[in-house]
């Protein structure tokens, strides 16, 4: 639908100019010679000769285009918004009217000259350029973006306010181009009111950026368990839609969608999240007691990260106080709980926080494993991607080995690793699953027992281990879902501004 669209509104605009190019004394033919054809407009109207070059610009170059086609049509007398509007978003019909209705005659320069704006024209047009000057820098640029959890604490901290670089892995192409500006899934004032349309849904393209993601990277991502999402403020982003499909309704969709409203959003308008990319396409990766380990080695640790330690007391006092001041942790929120009769303290720290508390008390605190135990207070640990029976012993400290699926890999497709791919080959990469037969898996209509990857996949986690909702709940980040990298915290806020995280880099 998208690329007829597309064709129509090229066919329409070469036709229509071909139509006000004769009207303007110019020779016709001209008309269809791609560039030629608006620096021959630049030429008749008299505008500068910079706004031909402003074109080659990648997608800046569009826009430039459309003002040029919009100055030639006020040299004809459409001078009035609804005019200009026609001449951006039905270029088609319209600009094919001005060239060969009789209605409408070449003006020329005279005709500019003798109109005046008014004073509210003048304001929609700075606004509209406004709008669009900013829609083109946070779509291909850069974007804001809030920490909204303590998933990356203490790397990056709840009320962050960050600058996420789209230039860095190269902007995206929108998916769904047709949306309401400076919003990303909901209107403005609604949790529940899509922001977009999606009678154009355009295929993954992405421009060339400055760099490709790399090992270690904070990267802003469309979650992907965040395609089909439960529509309500309680749900959303924040209990998945296929988590209570598989925890409270058992996989029956149905029984779920007369419980709840859905929505399935297009990946591109899917809740972003923000994590460290620890496992690169083809990597293996693998956590065993808490330690995560890539291609068999132990993987970076930030300085700044959490996970949760058990800390023998002793029988000695330690008070919040004594956390706050002398040792510098804030057990406020969560971040520390006392288990009864356990002899510890379980709290969420940084190495060097840990450091500070073994010292203080004179032991040495471990990490707080989780296995598989049959606790309910652990049950959400047994959820762990990819949620069949061959991986019912993992969990977020025991998980793996896997391979991250990488463009051009083979993999040989059996029952206990399909589930692994599944959601890679019909999701993801677009695939027709139609059963399993004679140890084979029918896929767009042929048995097969391999399957060869289309794209790059990424392996994202939290750098606070043990509070994070990641690729260890929801699997591989398919390329496509990368938004961009970041970069900077331009602001930080907790009481008032924390000085001392202002115009940070992030690492």
């Amino acid at each position: 639908m998208g690329w007829i669209i597309f064709i129509l509104g090229t066919i329409g605009w070469h036709i229509g100019i071909y139509g006000m190019f004769k009207k303007a004394g110019i020779a016709n033919w001209k008309a269809f010679v791609p560039f030629y054809n608006t620096w021959c407009m630049i030429e008749i109207t008299g505008i500068k000769k910079i706004w031909f070059w402003l074109q080659f610009i990648p997608i800046l170059g569009q826009f430039v285009t459309i003002w040029i086609t919009i100055i030639f049509v006020m040299h004809f007398g459409q001078f009035n918004l609804l005019q200009h509007t026609a001449a951006v978003f039905l270029p088609f019909l319209y600009l094919p009217y001005v060239g060969f209705s009789k209605d409408v005659r070449w003006g020329g320069k005279e005709v500019v000259k003798r109109y005046k704006k008014s004073a509210s024209r003048e304001w929609i047009d700075a606004a509209v350029f406004a709008i669009v000057a900013a829609t083109l820098i946070r779509t291909f640029i850069f974007e804001a973006y809030t920490i909204p959890t303590e998933s990356m604490e203490k790397t990056l901290l709840i009320n962050d306010f960050l600058f996420v670089s789209k230039l860095s892995y190269g902007p995206r192409i929108p998916s769904t181009p047709i949306s309401f500006p400076f919003v990303h899934n909901t209107m403005p004032g609604s949790l529940t009111t899509p922001s977009y349309l999606t009678w154009i849904e355009l295929p993954y393209k992405r421009l060339p950026g400055f760099s490709s993601i790399k090992r270690n990277d904070v990267v802003v991502f469309n979650v992907p368990a965040g395609d089909t999402i439960i529509n309500d403020p309680n749900y959303g982003s924040k209990i998945l839609y296929y988590d209570v499909l598989r925890n409270q309704f058992h996989g029956d969709r149905e029984a779920l969608m007369a419980n709840y409203p859905i929505l399935v959003h297009p990946y591109d308008k899917t809740d972003n999240y923000i994590k460290r990319c620890v496992g690169m396409p083809g990597d293996k990766i693998q956590v065993k007691a808490g330690v995560l380990y890539v291609n068999d080695q132990p993987a970076y640790v930030s300085p700044t990260s959490q996970i949760d330690y058990n800390v023998p007391t002793n029988n000695k006092p330690i008070s919040s106080d004594i956390l706050n001041q002398q040792l510098g942790i804030n057990i406020s929120d969560g971040l520390g709980d006392i288990q009864p009769d356990s002899g510890c303290i379980i709290f969420n720290m940084t190495p060097e926080e840990k450091d500070k508390v073994d010292h203080y008390l004179g032991v040495k605190s471990t990490i707080a494993v989780y296995k598989i135990t049959g606790d309910p207070n652990n049950d959400i640990m047994q959820h762990t991607f990819p949620y069949d029976s061959a991986s019912s012993g993992w969990s977020r400290d025991f998980f793996g080995p896997i391979i991250i699926p990488k463009k051009g890999a083979t993999v040989t497709l059996t029952p206990e690793n399909f589930a692994l791919y599944e959601r890679v080959i019909t999701t993801y990469e677009h695939n027709k699953l139609e059963g399993y037969s004679n140890g084979k898996y029918i896929i767009n209509g042929t048995p097969t027992n391999t399957y060869t990857f289309k794209n790059n996949y990424y392996w994202m986690m939290g750098d606070n281990r043990h509070r994070s909702q990641d690729s260890r709940f929801w699997g591989y980040v398919p390329e496509q879902y990368v938004v961009g990298k970041a970069s900077l915290i331009w602001f930080s806020w907790s009481d008032g501004p924390r000085w001392s995280r202002i115009f940070k880099g992030i690492h």
